[in-house]
């Protein structure tokens, strides 16, 4: 059996792992602010499973999510939940921006230290980043930094667990279609469902191959050019875009 919890797990593409990999063998422990939509995705799942309710911007629920990783050995943790921020950083409310800081980097480190520290050969540590983590873009300031954050925290701890037996990776979606009408302006090619998301992450899972995974060819190949092209480039072109 091979147990597995998953934080933001009521919506898009943490809705479409549980659902991925509890059709795969996984016994899914789901976490999410909302009580109700957790106990939906129970029934939608119909199995061993079970659920905690946390919000893991807020001091205690990261603490009750760390104690329940370190209560009992999890093979698999996806470190999923996260906030979006877009619009001018310098007239954001500021309050928002320290709350999408808190989640997109502080529980995915406290989260992972905790796994990690009980993981046993075989584990995996799975931490949803984004393909804007290999460029900022003007108007989403803080949420692409904090997803280069995530993606360079999952490279160097790919790198450190290795010898351990246990495999992290750094799962970078593009634009994804996690609510109707969202992304309408984005190029199709670029847009994935997030089934599509979650059946490139198990087949990362399956391979154990690379600390960094972008889903689909459109987006890898995005990721390719970010690397390679002068970050003023990238600047404008996602600013223009």
């Amino acid at each position: 059996m091979t147990r597995t919890l998953i934080t933001g797990a009521t919506k898009g593409i943490g809705r479409a792992l549980a659902h991925a990999l509890a059709a795969d063998g996984h016994t899914i422990t789901a976490v999410a602010r909302t009580e109700q939509a957790l106990k939906s995705l129970m029934e939608e799942l119909d199995g061993p499973h079970d659920y905690l309710t946390a919000d893991l911007a807020t001091p205690s629920g990261l603490r009750d999510i760390t104690a329940a990783l370190k209560a009992r050995p999890y093979d698999l943790l996806v470190n999923n939940a996260g906030l979006g921020h877009s619009g001018s950083f310098a007239s954001s409310d500021l309050d928002q921006v320290q709350a999408a800081i808190r989640l997109n980097c502080e529980a995915v480190v406290t989260l992972a230290h905790a796994f990690l520290a009980a993981a046993r050969p075989g584990a995996a540590l799975v931490n949803v980043s984004s393909t804007l983590a290999f460029t900022p873009k003007p108007d989403q300031a803080v949420y692409s930094a904090t997803k280069a954050f995530v993606t360079s925290f999952s490279e160097a701890l790919w790198y450190e667990q290795k010898a351990h037996g246990v495999y992290v990776l750094g799962l970078c979606p593009g634009p994804t279609t996690t609510r109707p009408g969202l992304h309408a302006d984005t190029p199709s090619a670029l847009v994935q469902s997030p089934e599509a998301v979650a059946a490139t992450a198990l087949t990362a899972l399956r391979e154990r191959r690379h600390p960094t995974v972008a889903s689909g060819r459109a987006n890898t190949l995005f990721t390719t050019v970010a690397r390679l092209i002068p970050r003023r480039t990238g600047l404008r072109l996602l600013a223009e875009g």
